[in-house]
């Protein structure tokens, strides 16, 4: 997240008195925070890993700037030693996580954090911030592409995301989970997505005559022309369409497509789909949209509606239906002492940890994964938490998003159907390691009993 201005106290208030508190108790040990997801919103079977990039971009470039400093010491709650301390502080710590394009289950660590208690705790909030939005929206255009079948999705959200940072997230992580491009031009620039556009209904009524607005977009952008026909009346506005694409042919050009955004679209999918096809224009790309999700693709792919592409925009960029997961960043280890927190329904799992997945023998279908502490091995499976950054430096350049996006891709395609269906998912199988649920024993039964004493 490239920014001239500091981010370091994109934080919340407890963060920074816990800190000072830390900081006046010279409680300044090592800590390990794992960030999970407790459990599965509705309808969903799996969550997809986003958000990485932004992370680690944020921890190396963290510091607390003089007006960040200047700020804290107006608010007259912290005292200057801790300003002085926190005026040089920077992360030095280490990060392990699952790739951006990974599939993750609840309970799961996706990240985790090892660092000087202070640092630790201070970036807690950009940490869940970026990772929970990121993958709340990656898997939600997974399903969308997913629901779509062999029909291309692209992202249409910009205008109504949660403010311009959410807008180029949604772009970047919707591309990442599978989407074919955006119509956000400033994303298309700074993230290589490519770009889809047609045309508004405020074009179309800006002429005295649809056919003459038709006529217009297609002189300016011949080789790249989606006309939208529902301004007025959608099959006169296809009939129209079609007289524009005749005269085209006639002059060795192609109509791209139309674009229907209002009405029954899958009855009027098959209504305009006849028309071009009747003509023996079948070439022409017929595109849905309007307050599309993958509930709606399921139905039209079900029902073979025969669109050829869908513009989802609102219900995937706030990740409508499921907009919150219950994202946790909790202490599991502190100065080399395992730690859980024994809250009903909020257990952790204390000890640094890793995730291990295993396929089946011919590598093509995903069959369970494995929590354990971090020094164990499980055979014949793969480690999913990758070390990324060790004393507040990246390790090495990460994956590109093309890399990720086609590592998705082929993951994808290994995990089993029933996961992946868009209503009552079936749950992936996880289990815990002998050594991991020995351990879970071992440190609530110490808590509980110093609790006690």
């Amino acid at each position: 997240m490239p920014t001239t201005e500091s981010l370091a106290l994109l934080t919340d208030l407890y963060q920074l008195t816990m800190a000072q508190s830390y900081f006046q108790s010279q409680k300044l040990g090592p800590a390990t925070f794992s960030l999970f997801i407790r459990s599965y919103p509705s309808n969903r079977g799996y969550f997809v890993a986003a958000g990485l990039q932004d992370v680690l971009e944020f921890l190396e470039q963290f510091k607390v700037d003089a007006a960040g400093i200047d700020y804290l010491r107006s608010r007259r709650m912290f005292t200057d030693d801790f300003l002085d301390f926190l005026r040089g502080l920077k992360f030095t710590g280490e990060i392990w996580a699952i790739p951006e394009g990974r599939f993750f289950f609840k309970d799961e660590p996706v990240m985790e954090v090892t660092a000087p208690i202070v640092e630790a705790q201070i970036v807690e909030t950009f940490i869940i911030n970026q990772i929970n939005f990121q993958s709340l929206i990656a898997t939600k255009a997974a399903r969308c592409v997913h629901a779509a079948g062999s029909r291309s999705v692209v992202d249409f959200s910009l205008r109504r995301t949660h403010g311009i940072d959410a807008g180029m997230k949604v772009a970047r992580s919707s591309y990442l989970a599978g989407f074919a491009g955006t119509s956000n031009v400033r994303a298309g620039q700074r993230y290589g997505i490519p770009l889809v556009g047609t045309m508004a209904h405020s074009f179309v009524s800006s002429f005295e005559r649809e056919i003459e607005a038709f006529r217009a977009f297609v002189r300016s952008f011949p080789n790249h022309s989606t006309l939208l026909i529902d301004t007025y009346d959608t099959l006169a506005g296809a009939r129209k369409a079609l007289k524009v694409a005749k005269e085209m042919a006639a002059q060795g050009l192609h109509l791209q497509g139309v674009r229907i955004d209002s009405g029954d679209l899958a009855q009027l999918a098959g209504a305009v789909r006849k028309i071009f096809d009747e003509a023996g224009l079948n070439y022409v790309k017929l595109v849905g949209s309007g307050g599309l999700d993958e509930y709606d693709l399921a139905e039209f792919s079900d029902a073979d509606i025969p669109y050829d592409s869908y513009g989802v925009g609102t219900k995937m960029g706030v990740s409508a239906d499921t907009p919150w997961s219950d994202i946790a960043y909790k202490l599991v280890e502190y100065d080399n002492r395992p730690i859980v927190k024994l809250s009903p329904g909020k257990i952790s799992l204390p000890g640094k940890k890793q995730v291990f997945r295993i396929c089946d023998p011919q590598g093509r279908r995903l069959q369970k994964d494995v929590i354990t502490l971090r020094d164990e091995t499980v055979a014949d499976a793969e480690a999913l938490l990758k070390k990324v950054m060790s004393e507040g430096k990246v390790i090495e350049p990460l994956p590109s998003l093309e890399e990720s996006r086609s590592f998705f891709s082929s993951e994808f395609a290994r995990l089993p159907e029933a996961i992946k269906a868009i209503r009552n998912p079936t749950y992936y199988r996880v289990e815990h390691s002998a050594k991991l649920q020995n351990l879970c024993a071992a440190v609530g039964k110490r808590i509980r009993r110093s609790q006690n004493s």
